[in-house]
């Protein structure tokens, strides 16, 4: 698995892209950039009408992939392009479930394992429902991820950790995305008690938008980050400059992977 070859050094970055935002070229530019910056792995989104994980910079993205006509079928037409540009990163998906409904449950896990995709993160589908999502998963060798959060109970902390493969997506603090300030402690106490349940690695996200929140997660106990807003607020600040864009996703990049070079 892909994975476990980016986790073999502890420190990991992890870009959030959203799809289709703002058109599917722009996206795959967007990705060889992030990608030709060093980043470890991908988090790639399908865009959907009411993604209730997420704050008003991600909400965005959907809203502007969707008025691009952005299509399921169309999604894995790029992905298949990104695992062809790049054929060692990692990349997972991270959507919502009635997107996998509409497209067929079965049929969208073959459609992910036949355009490279490692991982799906399903963001509305509690642990108690997964089990079709599991096994049809598995069934495909697509890693399936769940989200922790600092007020998640042990008997759940204990489920997830038996369920999952490749890694934990931890929340670094409750709500929803959106860049912060400060990252704070919240999600110390789970990732040392998950440390303690499974040898898989912790990403932490939500909030992750500077250079220092990366060197503080380490200190949290996690593995490595996920950064999705900061990266789509670059994208929207500048829609009308393509080029100007890029650059400053490749700065931000790696800028953030010099947080890693602390720890």
């Amino acid at each position: 698995m892909r994975y476990a070859k980016i986790f073999e050094k502890r420190g990991v970055f992890v870009p959030f892209v959203m799809l289709g935002d703002p058109s599917y070229e722009m996206s795959f530019e967007i990705i060889k950039t992030l990608v030709d910056a060093g980043v470890d792995a991908l988090e790639l989104g399908f865009a959907f009408s009411d993604p209730m994980a997420d704050g008003p910079i991600i909400q965005a993205s959907h809203l502007r992939a969707l008025q691009h006509s952005t299509s399921m079928r169309a999604n894995f037409v790029l992905l298949e392009r990104v695992r062809a540009y790049a054929p060692h990163i990692p990349i997972g998906l991270l959507l919502y479930a009635n997107l996998v409904h509409r497209f067929g449950l079965d049929d969208f896990y073959h459609a992910c394992a036949q355009s490279g995709v490692d991982s799906v993160l399903i963001a509305d589908v509690p642990l108690c429902e997964s089990a079709p999502f599991v096994h049809s998963a598995q069934k495909h060798q697509i890693a399936p991820i769940f989200i922790v959060a600092p007020h998640t109970n042990q008997a759940y902390l204990e489920q997830v950790a038996k369920q999952s493969l490749a890694y934990i997506y931890v929340l670094a603090r409750r709500g929803v995305t959106g860049a912060s300030q400060t990252l704070g402690q919240e999600a110390k106490e789970v990732i040392a008690h998950l440390k303690e349940l499974t040898p898989l690695p912790c990403l932490l996200g939500f909030g992750i938008s500077k250079p220092i929140h990366v060197q503080e997660a380490l200190d949290l106990g996690a593995d490595g980050v996920i950064c999705g807003s900061a990266i789509v607020k670059i994208i929207e600040e500048e829609l009308e400059d393509s080029s100007l864009v890029l650059e400053n996703l490749r700065i931000f990049a790696e800028k953030m992977r010099m947080g890693l070079c602390y720890n």
